[in-house]
């Protein structure tokens, strides 16, 4: 096993005391003569090469360990995670333009004397003298009329965390499933769509629980998060580390909410942190289960805590159903009653309905697409693959409050911001099923647009055809990005 250092052991927790970042950069942005954040931050490309060569071998070496020893518990990673190159690291790789925590220090302020505040944070790790702080919660309207809680971790927090969970990645990267794909390296959304879809197309899938986690990442249980890192860490400062984070709490309207249940909220270390929790409650049991319980095919594909299973037999769906919620109750979760559904769907799921004269068979959403059973012009089964309605009335929605903050704005503003949110739409949506309801986003951005500019102008002259050069140099056309092998 990898040796540390030998500075600190870690085991002694010293009193709590308040990080002095803040302050740090406040002295820092009264200076004259300051380079930029950027400027200061990037250091000469052959010392980044070499030092970005010397972090993926240290990784490299963690891995290899993970993958021989899949029972072995690494006690000696934290050297790793305080490692000034891999801080450095972390905080290239962070958002720039991410809204500050409570200490209010932003990436720009930050770098700008960024050597020194990442030598005295490796300290602070070092020492075991590092605190989280509590993590900013504000709401924005969900298009449905709630409001979704967002949180938004100081800078240093976010630095920690992603240092932490690229270390981390390469011991359970070893150890996670294949039928699990949500923020995992080199795993896509749209290759979990292209395995459920082949599955389902080419197996023998008669029956789809489409399942929902209510609350999840607020739910998860602390206890037993930590209990099943153990089965891997056994180095006493990171899962200090990780306590912390559990237990920083929340800052709402300027007062502090202990929290007992959850992930940190805008972290990079809370999507790694769910993968741990359900690998354990859910992966590896429903592997067991099905080597054990089911009778007949089956088909499992999980996306953070969004996951489709599917059935030959009908009698296998219920009885999994049924163990699953057992399941979940032992670890604190709960399926959604009202959006947990076991459905037919299939190659054979329209004849037996149509037999029964119940109709089309259902559809299901997964990852922004509603799944439905199809039949091309020659006959053969194929699953269509169309925008969320759902998901379309928010994006919509979304735009809309956007575009009235952005009306009085210049054409050559609005332009290229249309473009880039219609090219991004493209690349997501634009699979070969999809064409029809591309077209309909465009037009809807259109729209929006164009009333938009009316608004403007009491008396609306602007009109399609004063229009139509913008629409054609700014609003890209419908595209097919993602062909797969199932185009039809």
């Amino acid at each position: 096993m990898m040796n540390d250092d030998g500075k600190s052991d870690g085991r002694v927790v010293p009193e709590k005391r308040s990080n002095k970042a803040s302050t740090r950069v406040g002295a820092a942005e009264s200076g004259e003569g300051r380079r930029p954040a950027k400027e200061n931050s990037e250091p000469d490309g052959q010392a980044r090469t070499q030092s970005r060569e010397r972090l993926n071998a240290a990784l490299e070496r963690v891995r290899e360990v993970a993958s021989n020893g899949k029972g072995e518990k690494f006690t000696a990673l934290w050297h790793h995670i305080y490692d000034i190159d891999r801080l450095r690291e972390a905080y290239l790789a962070t958002n720039r333009k991410s809204a500050p925590g409570v200490d209010e220090v932003t990436w720009q302020q930050y770098g700008e004397n960024l050597q020194e505040h990442l030598e005295d944070l490796s300290d602070r790790l070092r020492r075991g003298a590092f605190w989280p702080e509590h993590v900013r919660r504000v709401y924005i309207p969900k298009a449905d009329g709630r409001q979704r809680p967002i949180g938004m971790p100081t800078l240093e927090d976010k630095i920690v965390q992603r240092a932490t969970a690229v270390v981390l990645n390469a011991i359970y990267e070893i150890d996670f499933q294949p039928l699990s794909y949500g923020f995992r390296p080199g795993r896509s959304q749209h290759q979990a769509l292209e395995t459920l879809a082949s599955g389902i197309t080419r197996g023998k899938v008669n029956y789809v629980l489409d399942a929902d986690i209510r609350g999840f990442f607020d739910a998860l249980d602390h206890e037993w998060l930590i209990r099943f890192i153990e089965h891997r860490i056994a180095d006493p400062r990171v899962l200090s580390v990780i306590q912390k984070w559990l237990r920083a709490g929340v800052l709402e309207d300027g007062k502090h909410l202990d929290v007992e249940r959850g992930t940190p909220q805008g972290g990079s270390i809370s999507p790694l942190l769910a993968n741990i929790y359900l690998h354990y409650v859910f992966d590896l049991w429903v592997q067991q289960w099905r080597r054990k319980r089911v009778n007949g095919d089956m088909l499992v594909v999980r996306y953070a805590d969004d996951f489709i299973v599917g059935f030959q037999h009908e009698s296998d769906a219920t009885q999994f159903l049924a163990d699953l919620r057992e399941r979940f109750q032992k670890f604190g979760l709960e399926l959604h009653p009202d959006k947990t559904r076991l459905i037919a769907f299939g190659r054979y799921a329209a004849e037996r309905r149509q037999e029964r004269d119940e109709g089309k068979p259902e559809t299901f959403d997964f990852l922004g697409f509603t799944h439905i059973c199809a039949t091309n012009k020659k006959g053969a089964f194929y699953i269509r693959r169309v925008t969320s309605r759902k998901k379309l009335r928010a994006k919509l929605a979304d735009l809309k409050v956007k575009m009235a903050k952005r009306a009085q704005r210049a054409h050559r503003e609005i332009g290229p911001w249309l473009h880039r949110v219609i090219t991004g739409h493209n690349l997501y949506y634009g699979l070969p099923t999809n064409l029809p309801a591309l077209r309909r986003f465009r037009d809807e951005v259109v729209k929006l647009w164009l009333r938009s500019l009316r608004r403007l102008s009491q008396k609306h002259r602007t009109t399609w055809v004063r229009m139509k050069p913008m629409i054609d140099r700014w609003i890209p056309k419908p595209q097919i990005t993602q062909r797969g092998r199932l185009a039809t």
